[in-house]
């Protein structure tokens, strides 16, 4: 089946799994953010461990999420992921080490004898959910604003910073993005807290946290989205490949693709409902309403980023040098052969529903985390 499709709809299928992968991702880091609140909703030690232990039942949920995307992304778009990671290292080895230390934290947060101690793993989590979550958001942010690299004919790259990748934090939009990001999903872990938890002292502080973060967060994100509709994009030409830049590219892709409008207009709504319904109406459904709209603006964000002839990846440095997904691709073969592997994607969302209701069939309460022989 789909050895028959054309090349091109193949590259914009993968292109699709993977933005789908992202915005997934975002949501699932409430995880994240709820580690970034753990000592600001949290007023006792078993306070703290309802916290803990239920960020700790959905941790691997999103780590996992990251590592697939990051598979996917090498075998679909391999020149992307040669260049990106290999020559903005530094930037995913920060990356990378924010999420070993989160893994490392839930296996010994509460081991005994443990020579760290306790202290040491909650602040681990704190980076990895604070320092972690604003490097992935300003490495996406790349994405519409470009990176110092340099390919040549061999497919060489050169990264002209010797920081490699960390020279993303200088550019303001870049900041506005992975800050944005950052309070969202603290946002986002608040609500989550109101969800999973039975106790009315944890309930009260949560909303506290959505109203206090969600007023950066819409800073911080109003201001990239600003800068974004009114900045040169990078275009291409599908008859030469030649990459060059266009006035109010990404309004432009906005208002040529109007399901991509209608859908970031419907993320953004559906994020401010969940944020309103849960610090005014009391609701604790705010994070599913919060976390669809989130799945729907990174889906549509992607998709400005790849689709309508527009360089996913542009080097700011060599226009040439920009990555399309149509010139960073794998062969027809491998996504073809791939195309038959996704379409076991649903059957793992299924699973994941189906894991998350059954783990989720009880509350977390005190009396719980007293009797329960395994805690985070």
């Amino acid at each position: 089946m789909f050895e028959t499709y054309s090349y091109l709809f193949l590259q914009q299928y993968w292109w699709v799994i993977e933005s789908l992968l992202a915005a997934l991702l975002v949501f699932l880091m409430f995880v994240q953010g709820g580690q970034t609140s753990l000592n600001t909703i949290a007023k006792t030690e078993e306070e703290k461990t309802m916290l803990v232990n239920a960020l700790g039942r959905k941790w691997e949920l999103t780590f996992t999420t990251l590592v697939t995307f990051g598979g996917a992304m090498f075998a679909a778009f391999p020149k992307f992921y040669s260049t990106s990671f290999g020559g903005a290292y530094w930037v995913w080895i920060a990356i990378l080490f924010c999420f070993i230390i989160q893994a490392v934290s839930y296996e010994f947060r509460r081991k005994p004898g443990n020579f760290l101690g306790q202290k040491v793993y909650e602040a681990f989590l704190f980076i990895n959910g604070s320092l972690g979550i604003f490097l992935i958001g300003t490495a996406v942010a790349t994405f519409f604003t470009g990176s110092d690299f340099k390919i040549n004919d061999y497919n060489q790259v050169e990264w002209l910073s010797s920081t490699r990748g960390l020279e993303a934090v200088l550019n303001i939009q870049n900041v506005a993005l992975g800050l944005g990001v950052f309070f969202l999903v603290r946002i986002l872990g608040a609500q989550y807290f109101i969800n999973n938890i039975n106790d009315e002292n944890i309930d009260a502080r949560s909303r506290k946290q959505v109203i206090y973060n969600s007023i950066p967060f819409l800073l911080f994100f109003l201001t990239f989205v600003g800068m974004l509709l009114f900045k040169d994009g990078f275009a291409y030409d599908t008859a030469t490949n030649n990459v060059y830049l266009e006035s109010y590219k990404y309004l432009h892709n906005l208002l040529q693709m109007p399901i991509v409008l209608i859908l970031f207009l419907f993320g953004v709504v559906f994020v401010l409902g969940g944020i309103f319904i849960t610090a005014f109406k009391r609701s604790k459904k705010g994070i599913w309403f919060s976390g669809l709209g989130t799945i729907f603006t990174v889906f549509a964000l992607f998709m400005l980023a790849g689709f309508n002839h527009t360089s996913f990846y542009p080097s700011a440095s060599n226009l040439q040098s920009s990555l399309t997904i149509e010139n960073s691709s794998s062969s027809h073969y491998t996504l073809a052969a791939m195309g038959y592997v996704s379409l076991f994607v649903p059957f793992v969302v299924l699973y994941i529903y189906v894991v998350w209701k059954a783990i989720d069939k009880k509350k977390i309460d005190k009396q719980e985390i007293k009797e329960n022989d395994h805690i985070y």
